[in-house]
C-alpha cells in the first residue's frame, strides 16, 4: 500500500500534521450487501492481474495521519475479502485515491490524477485487464457525484464517515452501479470494521496511530473540516482501550491518539460517565508494553487541566504539543472565529510549561487572511519571539469554497501573502534550528523505529518528535534504547548509543 504524505495539517482544524488544532452526516441511502452476497460477486469476478483469485489494491493517501490511518482501515477491511495491498499500481484491480481538502486547489489535483488514471485504465481495458477506481476522504465528501461527472472513470466515491462501507460499495460497483457513498452513516464505522491482522499491524512498524475523535464543531472562517468531516464524535473509552491493546500486543511501542480536535475528545468512560482526554491517557498508560502517547491535534480552547495535569504526571506522556493560533493579532483571531485571544493563548502556554518544563511546542500559522494588516502581520511575528516554537508549519491563506473567509472582499495581494510568509518562516527555522543545538550532549530515550539510509543506521524519535539517527543492529527495532545526541542535521539530530 502506498502511503503518500503529499500535505499533513490539521492546522487548528484541518487536516492533521504532527498536528494543527480543531478541525475533519445523516440519511441514508440504505444499499448494503450483506456480506455474503459481497463474497459472491468477488468469488464470480475476473481473476486478478497475476492470473490468481487474489485481487490487489493499491492506495495512495494525501494529507494527514488521520487519512493514514484510515486508509489502513479500508486495507483492513479489504483484507477480509481477499484483497492484498501493491506498491505497484499496473498490478492493481483497486486503485484508491484518500484524498485531503485543506491545500489549495486540491479538488483540481485530484482530477488531474485522475486523468493519468484513466490512460493507464485505458490501456489495461485494450490487454483485457479491469481496473476498478475509486476517491475516497474529505475531497471526495466535498465533491460527492461531481467526480462522477468529471471523471467517469470513477467506480466509487466514498466520504471518510463511510469507508467501512466500502466492500458493499466494491461489489455493487461489480455490477455496473456508479457508487456514491457520501450520506453520513448513522451506525459507528468503527464497530463495523473488521481488526487488522496481527501480522499486518506487525509490518507496519512499531509506532501506531489510533483515531478516537473525528469531526469539529469550531467553524473558524478558513476551514472545511467541519463540513468534510461533520460534527465532533468521540469514540468510547472501551473501543479506545480495546484497539490500542490489540496494537500493543502486535508490538506497537508508540501510540499517537489522532483527532481533528484531539483535544475536544469526550467520550464514555468505563464507568458509565464522560471522560475527557486527560483520563484516557491516564487509562492507556496503564497498558504493559505501551511505552509511549503523544496526540495531534488540538485547540487551545480545548486544554483544560486535566489534560495539562497528565503532561505532569504521565512519564508515558511524550514532552510535546502540536497547538495552534494561527495568527498573533487578535483582529485576525476574532476573524477567523477562534474565540480566543493572544493573552488566552500566552497564558495557557504558561501554564503547560510550568507543568512540563521540558514540553517542546508546535504551532500552525496562516499568513494574509482576509483583512490582515501589516499590523496583524507584526504581532504574529512578535508571538513567535515569544513562545519560540521547536516546530511549526505555516501557509500562505488560499479560499476554501463555502467558507467564510472566501465570500470576504478583502482578500491580501499573493505578493504581500508570499513576502510575509518568508519571512515568518526564516524566524520560526532560526528558532526550530536553535531548539535542536540546545538538544546536543542530551541523553535521551529513543525509540528505534526503522532502518536508516545507509547500512547500520537505524531512526527513532525523539521525546520532541524530531528524527534521531544512530548506528545500531536491526535487531533493535522497537527497542528504547539510551542516546547521546551528538549533532544536528538539516531536519534531523545524530546521536550515538550510550
Amino acid at each position: 500500500m502506498r502511503i503518500e504524505i503529499v500535505n499533513s495539517s490539521v492546522s487548528g482544524q484541518c487536516a492533521l500534521k504532527q498536528g494543527a488544532g480543531g478541525g475533519i452526516f445523516p440519511s441514508g441511502i440504505d444499499l448494503i450487501q450483506t456480506r455474503a452476497q459481497m463474497n459472491t460477486d468477488i468469488a464470480n469476478a475476473a481473476p486478478a492481474a497475476d492470473g490468481s483469485n487474489t485481487r490487489k489494491v493499491y492506495v495512495k493517501t494525501y494529507g494527514c495521519q488521520m487519512n493514514v490511518y484510515d486508509s489502513e482501515r479500508m486495507a483492513d477491511a479489504l483484507s477480509k475479502d481477499g484483497y492484498q495491498t501493491t506498491d505497484n499500481p499496473q498490478d492493481a484491480d483497486l486503485l484508491l485515491l484518500n484524498t485531503c481538502h485543506i491545500r489549495e486547489k486540491a479538488a483540481e489535483k485530484v482530477y488531474s490524477e485522475l486523468g493519468r488514471i484513466r490512460q493507464m485504465k485505458q490501456t489495461l481495458a485494450e490487454q483485457g485487464r479491469e481496473l476498478m477506481v475509486g476517491v475516497a476522504g474529505c475531497v471526495a465528501q466535498a465533491e460527492g457525484q461531481e467526480i462522477i461527472r468529471r471523471a467517469p472513470i470513477v467506480d466509487i466515491v466514498i466520504g471518510p464517515q463511510t469507508y467501512h462501507r466500502l466492500p458493499q460499495a466494491i461489489a455493487r460497483a461489480r455490477k455496473g452501479e456508479k457508487v456514491v457513498e457520501t450520506e453520513y452513516a448513522i451506525e459507528d464505522k468503527f464497530e463495523h470494521l473488521p481488526q487488522p491482522d496481527r501480522k499486518v499491524i506487525a509490518k507496519r512498524g512499531v509506532s501506531a496511530f489510533l483515531t478516537v475523535q473525528e469531526g469539529c464543531d469550531k467553524f473558524c472562517t478558513f476551514c472545511v473540516v467541519p463540513y468534510t468531516r461533520g460534527s465532533e464524535v468521540s469514540r468510547s473509552v472501551a473501543q479506545i482501550d480495546t484497539e490500542a491493546r490489540m496494537l500493543v500486543a502486535a508490538g506497537v511501542r508508540e501510540i499517537t491518539l489522532l483527532g481533528q480536535n484531539v483535544n475536544a475528545w469526550h467520550g464514555q468512560g468505563n464507568d458509565g460517565t464522560e471522560w475527557g482526554l486527560g483520563a484516557l491517557l491516564r487509562q492507556l498508560s496503564q497498558i504493559d508494553g505501551l511505552e509511549r502517547l503523544r496526540y495531534t491535534t488540538s485547540h487551545p480552547r480545548d486544554m483544560d487541566d486535566a489534560l495539562i495535569g497528565a503532561h505532569h504526571d504521565l512519564q508515558k506522556l511524550m514532552p510535546y504539543l502540536h497547538l495552534p493560533i494561527q495568527s498573533g493579532s487578535n483582529s485576525v483571531l476574532k476573524a477567523m472565529n477562534r474565540r480566543h485571544t493572544v493573552k488566552d493563548y500566552l497564558d495557557l502556554i504558561g501554564r503547560i510549561r510550568q507543568a512540563r518544563p521540558d514540553i517542546a511546542l508546535s504551532g500552525d500559522f496562516i499568513v494574509g487572511f482576509p483583512g490582515e494588516t501589516d499590523e496583524d502581520f507584526e504581532d504574529t511575528m512578535r508571538l513567535v519571539e515569544t513562545v519560540r516554537y521547536a516546530q511549526a508549519f505555516s501557509f500562505k491563506y488560499s479560499p476554501r469554497p463555502g467558507t467564510p473567509g472566501a465570500e470576504r472582499d478583502d482578500h491580501i495581494a499573493e505578493d504581500v501573502k508570499s513576502q510575509r510568509l518568508q519571512r515568518l518562516q526564516a524566524l520560526l527555522r532560526e528558532h526550530q534550528i536553535a531548539f535542536a543545538d540546545g538538544c546536543v550532549g542530551q541523553t535521551i530515550d529513543l525509540l528505534l523505529e526503522k532502518p536508516g539510509r545507509d547500512p547500520g543506521q537505524l531512526i527513532g524519535r525523539s521525546p520532541w518528535l524530531q528524527p534521531v539517527i544512530v548506528n545500531a543492529n536491526p535487531s533493535q527495532i522497537g527497542d528504547i534504547v539510551k542516546v547521546r545526541i551528538t549533532r544536528t542535521g538539516t531536519n534531523s539530530l545524530y546521536a550515538d548509543c550510550v
